[in-house]
């Protein structure tokens, strides 16, 4: 269940019109490795979790990252408002114009749509939880190079808040891959001193894992730093 509040997580003011910089900002609401394609990788991914902690957290941030595409969403259009025709044509957004407008669209900054080809979900929770600690690196790149590109503090403030998002996010992800990754061991051990056990999968997934007693409050990212 989802409770709707109608701000934003970190406040966006922009000023001044940047119509180049709102073309460059629409890869993280549509590439491949925007919010968007985060909010739904992490939403699969969490029904494979073998326990409800990561359940828990898997749920948090991608509820969070959907903050984040409006957030992003909010910025492209503020820098866009007002744009002219001509502005548009120079910014090398007139083949979105001739099917959008000034709509908002999921793509790349090259026009590229998104696709759902961009996640994986592998159902092994070290692979996906890999796959997800390099997702929010990647993210953290990106942020930082559209930083390297404008020097207007209304749109530095987000987008240094968005990339230190990042971080934490990589951090939450690398302790529970570490989590999982010493009950795997513990799993290897028992499976290395047991004959009977020799060719058992050792996927988590096929072990009952006495975690279940979590609930979505104890893994809460908005609590943490």
């Amino acid at each position: 269940m989802f409770r709707y509040q109608k701000r934003l997580q970190f406040p966006v003011d922009i000023k001044s019109k940047n119509v180049r910089l709102a073309k460059l900002l629409i890869d993280q609401y549509g590439g491949s490795q925007s919010e968007l394609a985060a909010a739904l990788r992490y939403f699969n991914q969490r029904y494979t979790m073998p326990d409800n902690k990561g359940k828990a957290l898997l749920t948090d941030i991608a509820t969070e990252e959907l903050s984040h595409l409006e957030i992003i969403a909010t910025m492209v259009y503020q820098l866009m408002k007002g744009a002219t025709i001509q502005e548009i044509k120079e910014a090398g957004l007139d083949t979105h114009y001739a099917e959008h407008k000034k709509a908002l669209y999921p793509t790349d900054s090259n026009g590229v749509p998104f696709t759902i080809t961009y996640i994986s979900t592998t159902g092994d929770p070290l692979a996906d939880i890999s796959e997800d600690m390099a997702a929010e690196q990647k993210a953290r790149a990106i942020y930082e190079n559209i930083i390297d590109l404008t020097d207007d503090p209304d749109v530095l403030k987000p987008l240094l808040w968005l990339r230190q998002r990042e971080i934490v996010h990589y951090n939450r992800f690398k302790e529970l891959f570490e989590y999982y990754q010493s009950m795997f061991n513990k799993v290897q051990d028992k499976v290395d001193n047991n004959s009977n056990m020799n060719n058992t999968s050792l996927n988590l997934n096929n072990f009952n894992i006495p975690f279940d007693n979590y609930t979505l409050t104890d893994f809460d990212i908005t609590k943490r730093n």
